[in-house]
């Protein structure tokens, strides 16, 4: 039997207009009578009508921008992949998009970008960088009334609505005990990351290292950071490497593990070097079959975007704020006889 918003508002003893604007978060409404609304309707399972929803969006024309600095990264192939796909199909229900990638991690870039789109949109999907300028622009969103989910990276101390992605210290841990297993007794270590001002990135470094450092016989050698990009990532593995000889294990933190993987073959060490990288897009995969790359760490990156999209349209259709601020995928091992599944 369908469930109707007067039944909610007789069982929490509030009027038809307070069930209406919890649904549609709009207007005042008392924080407890908020919560009783929205468990009354988990309770019943309420789904709202899907026809008067679609109706009322296309009247109010809600605008989702996603900002990616996407370019150059093979990762989010994916990532857009199927947040196009989802937007196609959310689009009969009245939702726009508004597209925006960047290349690499310029604050001033990316606080442009997010201005850019402040004043055309009603929820925001972004990458964001960990620098109090970025934060700030995210704050601004929020008290504009945007609704701001975070993407594959978080911000400290901002007041983003949902973060969606893995758990990167979680994943810095689980490379760092999965070298211990497969890597050499002595572990010489060198790390390359995308950048500092990456939360996840410094959050899967602390991971790592932390795991690492109760193995007497590791040493970190040098951490550089490459952008996120192949071009950079093989530049300093090479001068990594060449300065380092006694390097025997790189983790790859972010992307960039094609840049890596390529100074490695180039200085002849394939078998010499345990080299464990994130995401198994093509390239890595491929060198999983070369013997350059031992490991892969999977973060789902459909789901991710699955989950973000899905939250925006709950948001802005449904008027469903997401019970936790954050939506953990998990971190998965991938090796060369499981990396296609």
């Amino acid at each position: 039997m369908m469930v109707t918003i007067k039944q909610i508002a007789d069982m929490c003893g509030v009027s038809r207009g307070t069930v209406d604007r919890v649904l549609n978060n709009r207007g005042n409404v008392k924080p407890e009578k908020r919560k009783r609304v929205l468990e009354v309707m988990r309770e019943l399972n309420y789904q709202p009508n899907p026809a008067g929803k679609a109706l009322a969006a296309r009247k109010h024309k809600p605008v989702v921008g996603i900002l990616l600095p996407s370019e150059g990264i093979v990762f989010f192939d994916d990532v857009l992949e199927t947040l196009h796909r989802m937007a196609r199909r959310y689009e009969e229900y009245g939702l726009q998009f508004v597209w925006k990638t960047l290349r690499g991690y310029h604050a001033d870039e990316q606080c442009a970008a997010i201005e850019e789109l402040r004043h055309e949109v009603q929820a925001l999907i972004v990458n964001p960088m960990s620098e109090p300028s970025v934060i700030q622009k995210i704050d601004e969103c929020v008290a504009d009334g945007i609704f701001v989910i975070t993407i594959n990276n978080d911000v400290e101390l901002s007041h983003r609505h949902l973060y969606v992605g893995s758990d990167y210290y979680e994943g810095g841990q689980t490379a760092g005990a999965l070298l211990a297993m497969i890597g050499p007794t002595e572990l010489r270590t060198g790390v390359l990351m995308g950048s500092k001002t990456m939360l996840g990135h410094r959050q899967r470094l602390d991971g790592f290292c932390d795991i690492l450092r109760k193995n007497p016989r590791f040493t970190l050698l040098e951490v550089a950071e490459n952008e996120d990009d192949e071009r950079i990532s093989y530049e300093k593995t090479k001068a990594m490497l060449e300065k380092h000889p006694d390097i025997n294990a790189l983790f790859v933190i972010s992307a960039g593990a094609s840049g890596t993987g390529r100074a490695v073959k180039e200085l002849g060490l394939v078998g010499k070097i345990t080299l464990i990288v994130f995401d198994t897009i093509p390239t890595t995969v491929q060198l999983m079959k070369e013997g350059v790359v031992q490991a892969a760490l999977y973060q789902h990156p459909h789901q991710q975007a699955a989950k973000a999209i899905r939250a925006a349209f709950e948001y802005l259709v449904n008027g469903v704020r997401p019970e936790k601020q954050q939506n953990i995928v998990q971190n998965e091992i991938r090796i060369l006889q499981n990396v296609g599944r």
